[in-house]
């Protein structure tokens, strides 16, 4: 190291400025480049509508019910399912923490829809469960049903479409969890006697409540941004009408930008108030050290 360099670290030591700080410049720029400016944009076109005052384009969102239930239907779907995504996953993860024979097979089956993306798993769901798919089929044949069940086209669809896309995130996550937390803390509490329900219960959960937040967050996040599912296999008009759907009718329907920027400034700023929900809920989940037993 250069006695010009040490000088220029002590100077920045003097003014309390730790010179590692600047490894997080290309971080700082990455998240300013891809989501600040972005947003700010968003929020700086929403504000400049063609008539009407600088509020003009969220006034017409909440004053419309066609347009401000898009809200509660995107919520509807998007938080039943992260719940869903993150509660299947848990005792498979948990299953899974071991070694066994074909767990490789078993996990590259379970995170294998990551790589078929929406369209394609949404084309499955038409050729499996629509009204002339396999499973309607089989049970016409078996004489179970006298006409087929409509499981496409509406909110079961959109469903079981961000289920499938959605749970091998959260299997990951949860697994990447569990696999932080110290598995000698259990086998102590059996030594003691716990069961394996006291032991789940007392022992992982807890520990693992705090990631199992983040991961709610992570996949309601791409719960709520569902889109082609909404499309594809739901009811775009009616029960799946999201508020994508509606940024996106404004600004390539009826091409006014101002009120798909507001559409899409409030889809953001939901999405933020319940992360922020939940994380300030996560601080309640676990008050332990983070010491030896928290991944």
């Amino acid at each position: 190291m250069t006695t010009s360099t040490l000088a220029i670290r002590h100077r920045l030591a003097e003014r309390g400025i730790d010179p590692q700080l600047f490894l997080l410049v290309p971080a700082t720029v990455f998240v300013i480049a891809l989501f600040v400016y972005p947003f700010c944009y968003g929020i700086a076109v929403s504000l400049q509508p063609a008539q009407g005052g600088a509020l003009a384009a969220y006034r017409a969102f909440f004053t419309d019910a066609y347009q401000r239930d898009t809200i509660t239907t995107t919520l509807g779907i998007a938080l039943p399912a992260a719940l869903v995504n993150v509660l299947a996953a848990v005792p498979i993860a948990y299953r899974m923490r071991g070694k066994f024979r074909g767990k490789r097979l078993l996990t590259t089956v379970l995170v294998v829809p990551i790589t078929l993306g929406t369209v394609l798993t949404a084309e499955g769901l038409l050729g499996f469960l629509g009204p002339t798919g396999w499973f309607n089929r089989a049970l016409l044949s078996l004489g179970v049903i006298d006409q087929p069940v409509t499981l496409t086209h509406n909110y079961t669809g959109v469903f079981l479409s961000l289920i499938i896309t959605g749970f091998p995130f959260a299997f990951l996550l949860v697994l990447s969890y569990l696999s932080g937390i110290d598995p000698s803390l259990e086998r102590a509490a059996a030594t003691l006697g716990a069961g394996w329900a006291q032991r789940f219960f007392r022992i992982t959960l807890p520990l693992l409540a705090p990631g199992l937040a983040t991961t709610f967050c992570l996949t309601f996040v791409l719960a709520f941004s569902v889109f082609p599912s909404a499309i594809l296999v739901g009811d775009p008009t009616g029960s799946t009408r999201v508020i994508s759907i509606a940024a996106y009718e404004a600004a390539y329907v009826r091409y006014d930008y101002a009120a798909a920027s507001a559409a899409a400034i409030v889809m953001g700023v939901v999405e933020l108030v319940v992360i922020s929900v939940v994380l300030g809920l996560r601080s309640l989940l676990y008050t332990g050290s983070t010491a030896g037993g928290k991944g």
